[in-house]
């Protein structure tokens, strides 16, 4: 398991808790039109984009784990889809910190600790948390918090927020930090806080319901949260710290569900995988093959597949593969299927030595759940493995030209390039990927490697001139933070 930095989520919050001097209560406000003049979407995700950017490189409790991140990507825009106001681009990430808590930042970045997917009760009640964060994002509550603060310049928060990351290493040198900035201002007006948390309760609320999920969940979590201060004292849970609770949010947030008639909403089977993989990766690996031994010789589970699930990706971090293939076998005798499942019982062929039943399992799962995003990078990297250079291009091409936004796929796409020698190829690929993570300066010294290179021929040449001109505008009609 990763070392703990919860630094970073409490940066993160620090900004969404830029408090709107003078901003007056109202049910549902208009989404902040002096905001969007001041702080325009297109600058609010080119300053989400380069904190995200940080993250990926820096933090070390970041899950960069395809199948957790597209569980929360899947849920994440459910959420979205039932919110009129929401825009295009809406990104769900987690990090591997067991304390409860999420986070919204610039852009419709969402992250999310594994903490507070472990201590849900339900999937509605994860939805419900999530749907709050989104709506932070919808309000513009952190576009309207800059607007009132006219001494903080868009330069100044970024700067704040990489600050923190950068100081993640030494406890004493970040908390200064936090003192030293916005912490004071933020205590002092944390009334105008709480009028932000009623506003995302509301359209969370209304956005749980368009979901299709249980939105008595709301209510129940934060109602448990807040009894829980009562036994963590000083040491309150993290979301409780940097969201301001009240027992008038939870009336409010219970008033509202309980006009609804109540109707049972079941979990999905991947909410309760993906639960099983996290606890799974806990502790050392002997620590968590027993722990799920243990549950399935006690018969502590609510269900025997996603138990023997979890066994198998503890048997995995073991490289035990005939132990991962006899547990994933007992959870498909359950009449259950995932692609969770079903990549790591292909994962577990290809190690036993079984190339071609490890293909053919890739190729059977994708024909089952084509639109599965792990099991597509599962196969293209098993192709890689195998050398099947030639088949992975092929395979990648297809994924691309149905979804041109992944970057994972222009990574991939680069390092079958770079197994075949073609390095002008392998820049270009890399250029993409760069480019839709939003590091378009990365992103050109990539194509300008790809321009030395020999191994473009004529057209592809052309292509990647035609594309540095273009991001190159693209940098240049930036808005520069200051």
């Amino acid at each position: 398991m990763k070392k703990r930095h919860p630094l970073l989520a409490a940066a993160l919050s620090l900004l969404l808790a830029l408090p709107p001097a003078g901003f007056a209560q109202s049910d549902l406000p208009n989404l902040g039109d002096t905001a969007s003049a001041d702080l325009p979407w297109q600058l609010e995700r080119q300053i989400g984009q380069d904190i995200m950017n940080q993250i990926r490189q820096r933090e070390p409790t970041y899950l960069d784990d395809p199948e957790i991140e597209s569980y929360l990507n899947t849920l994440g825009g459910r959420l979205v889809a039932a919110t009129p106001e929401a825009n295009a681009g809406f990104y769900f990430f987690a990090l591997e910190d067991p304390t409860i808590n999420a986070f919204a930042m610039f852009g419709g970045f969402v992250g999310v600790h594994s903490g507070l997917i472990l201590n849900v009760q339900n999937e509605s009640e994860l939805a419900g948390v999530l749907a709050h964060e989104v709506s932070h994002v919808t309000q513009r509550h952190l576009a309207r918090g800059l607007e009132k603060q006219k001494q903080i310049s868009t330069a100044g928060l970024l700067v704040m927020a990489l600050g923190l990351l950068a100081a993640r290493s030494n406890a004493n040198v970040a908390e200064a930090a936090m003192v030293g900035s916005s912490a004071g201002m933020i205590q002092a007006q944390l009334g105008f806080t709480r009028d932000f948390e009623r506003e995302a309760d509301r359209a969370g609320f209304l956005v749980l319901q368009k979901a299709d999920f249980d939105p008595h969940a709301m209510a129940s979590f934060f109602e448990r949260l807040q009894k829980a201060t009562r036994v963590y004292e000083n040491n309150a849970p993290v979301y409780l710290r940097t969201h301001p609770l009240n027992i008038e949010r939870i009336a409010d947030m219970q008033n509202r569900a309980q006009d609804l008639p109540y109707r049972q909403v079941p979990d999905s089977f991947d909410f309760h995988l993906i639960r099983a993989r996290l606890l799974a990766r806990q502790g050392t690996p002997a620590e968590a093959v027993a722990h799920f031994q243990g549950l399935l010789r006690e018969k502590r589970f609510s269900s025997l597949a996603a138990t023997q699930y979890g066994l198998a990706v503890a048997l995995e971090r073991q490289k035990d593969w005939n132990g991962v293939e006899r547990a994933l076998q007992t959870a498909r005798e359950q009449g259950i299927a995932s692609p969770l499942i079903d990549r790591l019982a292909a994962e577990a062929r290809l190690r036993n030595g079984d190339a071609t039943g490890g293909l053919n399992a890739y190729r059977e799962a994708l024909a089952r759940f084509p639109k599965s995003t792990a099991l597509a990078y599962g196969y293209a990297e098993a192709l890689l493995t195998q050398q099947k250079t030639d088949l992975g291009l092929q395979f990648l091409d297809g994924r691309i030209r149905a979804d041109s936004r992944d970057a994972r796929l222009y990574l991939l796409r680069a390092r079958l390039y770079a197994a075949k020698g073609l390095t002008a190829q392998q820049h270009h690929a890399l250029a993409e990927a760069y480019a839709l993570q939003g590091a378009l300066s990365a992103a050109i010294e990539q194509l300008e490697l790809a321009q030395k290179s020999p191994s473009a021929d004529f057209y592809e040449q052309s292509a990647i001139d035609a594309r540095l001109r273009q991001l190159k505008q693209q940098k240049a009609a930036e808005t520069p933070l200051r």
